[in-house]
């Protein structure tokens, strides 16, 4: 059974939807109160659907609330028209944004696309260097032996690319295909990124212990 958080003050709205996903053993639990909701012991839950407005706290605090403090998939479900607060949202950390009103056939489909990329992540986060680096796609974070390193856009995307292909060799291109941070695409700019993440992991050029050279291929982290 998926267990899912709403946070939501239309009741009526939250049963119908309720009685819909019940059908697919889907449980949820509603709060019309946000501190109530905040506080309903989150980390139990599968998935957070919340509206922005709410009484006494708007519904962009809670996700910013929730963001900071729990890793929980969230889709925002608001009959607010504003694309701002669509955008606000989605830069605050939700996950998906879904307008009212809609289909509960809509919002059944996205639950179960959330949980499997989330199942997906999850399973890549276990078979990724776990002693040594932590990946935090929510929040762009990798934790190096329990400590977050402050990486630029493009390091995160080339040293998360080489944490998850922990032990095979990519290729210089494979590297710059999937880094779409990385403005210069030239080998020059690879290597200086190669540079600056040694640097901050305190590993060295000459005797890596982690992000080793792969003589006419590329490079590889071993952990």
């Amino acid at each position: 059974m998926i267990n899912v958080l709403m946070i939501e003050d239309d009741t009526e709205f939250a049963e119908i939807l309720s009685e819909y996903l019940a059908k697919y053993n889907i449980k949820v639990t509603n709060y019309e109160d946000p501190y109530l909701g905040l506080s309903a012991g989150i980390k139990k839950y599968d998935l957070l659907i919340l509206d922005l407005t709410l009484p006494g706290m708007d519904g962009l605090e809670v996700c910013k609330e929730v963001v900071e403090k729990y890793n929980i998939p969230i889709i925002i479900s608001s009959a607010r028209s504003d694309i701002s607060d669509k955008v606000v949202g989605l830069q605050m950390g939700a996950d998906d944004y879904l307008p009212k009103p809609y289909d509960p056939k809509e919002m059944y489909a996205r639950i179960q696309s959330l949980i499997r990329r989330y199942k997906k992540t999850s399973a890549q986060e276990e078979e990724a260097v776990a002693s040594e680096f932590v990946i935090d796609e929510k929040r762009h974070q990798i934790i190096f032996q329990g400590n977050p390193l402050n990486l630029t856009p493009a390091e995160y995307e080339i040293l998360s690319y080489l944490v998850k292909q922990n032990g095979f060799s990519i290729s210089r291109e494979q590297l710059v295909y999937n880094c779409r941070s990385l403005k210069d695409k030239g080998s020059k700019s690879l290597d200086v990124i190669i540079g600056r993440l040694r640097t901050k992991i305190g590993d060295s050029s000459k005797e890596p212990k982690y992000i080793h050279s792969v003589r006419g291929i590329g490079y590889k982290l071993v952990g």
